[in-house]
């Protein structure tokens, strides 16, 4: 595909985290969204260091939406964690929590773009955990809209790669995966806890 295809594509994906993480931010000082502090640290501290293999791995401006979403999740983290989100914290958040960060060495010791991003992906999965949990017990605290664009944001940021293999494509689409699962646990929650409500 041409650069100039590229970068559109780019763009588009930036429009797109910026849209869906302005009206999230929104939402959690408005006390309407109450995320889970552990999965946004989780995924912040993985999507940051994504992004740098990405660029190692010459994933190009493909690479921009997910350093962009990786400053701004650590941004949500800390709201969650100022607001206090979702202030429920089970024995298996907190091992989601520790296998994360123990996974963090593991990235630095093998010192290859590949194996940093299967380790990154493998632990940013694992911190989908406590939001899945989360979601399923609260499901009218998190915005189905957000999760939609996050979802596209990610099929645009594999469309922008300069250059495609494992390791520039499994974390966004692994994360469009996670994003969809929690959509479809959201609405299938909404509609059961709805119908209870008749």
């Amino acid at each position: 595909m041409d650069f100039n295809i590229k970068l559109v594509f780019s763009g588009i994906a930036i429009a797109l985290a910026i849209a869906g993480f302005v009206p999230y931010i929104a939402l959690i000082l408005r006390g309407k969204v109450k995320p889970h502090v552990f999965s946004w640290v989780i995924w912040g501290i993985t999507t940051t260091i994504v992004f740098f293999a990405q660029l190692e791995a010459e994933g190009g401006v493909g690479a921009w939406p997910i350093g962009l979403s990786g400053f701004i999740t650590i941004f949500i983290a800390f709201l969650a964690y100022i607001k206090r989100g979702d202030a429920t914290i089970t024995k298996l958040d907190w091992g989601c929590l520790a296998l994360a960060l123990a996974s963090l060495p593991l990235w630095y010791v093998t010192n290859d773009p590949l194996w940093a991003v299967l380790i990154l992906t493998t632990i940013d999965m694992i911190g989908f955990g406590p939001t899945f949990r989360k979601v399923y017990h609260r499901p009218f605290e998190d915005s189905r809209v957000f999760f939609i664009i996050m979802i596209l944001r990610n099929v645009c940021s594999v469309v922008a790669l300069e250059a495609y293999s494992v390791t520039t494509v499994l974390f966004p689409f692994c994360l469009a995966v996670g994003f969809l699962i929690i959509l479809v646990i959201l609405q299938f929650r909404r509609s059961v806890l709805s119908q209870q409500t008749v």
